[in-house]
């Protein structure tokens, strides 16, 4: 192997590692945010990882700008107080369902399957204190239903 390909070659390997540092560094850095919730149906209860959003400023970035999230994560976006909530997709790639949850966790309301990209207004209808973004089919899928208990300690059944 000539000098130039061998320099080739490491300088390729040292590129694989730093990018596979990184991402791991990153899936670390998402997890290690990450909170346990449980959502309790019919069906019984599913377990998430989820980001909690407890600023303006982590509320009006929420999942925007990913391409994916895995299946069990989601985001939990909690308000001061119970209030009509309006939500939107602007910059959110990845279809989700919009999960409106009382202050004692209780489901108030859902929507289901939102649009990517999306500037419609999704409105709570009643007033929440908070809103779980999952991936667009969870809902379905757990047999989500209005009156459905959320458990997480933000919430005071």
């Amino acid at each position: 192997m000539s000098e130039a390909t061998r320099r080739s070659t490491v300088l390729w390997a040292a590129r694989l590692a730093l990018c596979a540092g990184v991402l791991m560094v990153a899936q670390a850095t998402s997890d290690a945010g990450a909170e346990s919730l449980e959502i309790v149906t019919a069906t019984g209860p599913h377990q998430f990882q989820i980001e909690v959003a407890r600023t303006d400023r982590e509320r009006q970035t929420g999942l925007m700008n990913r391409r994916s999230m895995p299946q069990d994560h989601g985001m939990l976006f909690l308000f001061p107080a119970e209030q009509p909530i309006s939500m939107w997709m602007k910059n959110t790639y990845i279809a989700l369902d919009m999960i409106f949850v009382s202050r004692k966790g209780r489901v108030t309301g859902v929507a289901q399957d939102a649009v990517p990209m999306s500037e419609a207004i999704i409105p709570s209808g009643p007033p929440a204190y908070a809103v779980i973004e999952l991936n667009a089919g969870a809902a379905r899928a757990m047999g989500l239903a209005v009156g459905d208990q959320v458990r997480h300690p933000s919430f005071k059944p």
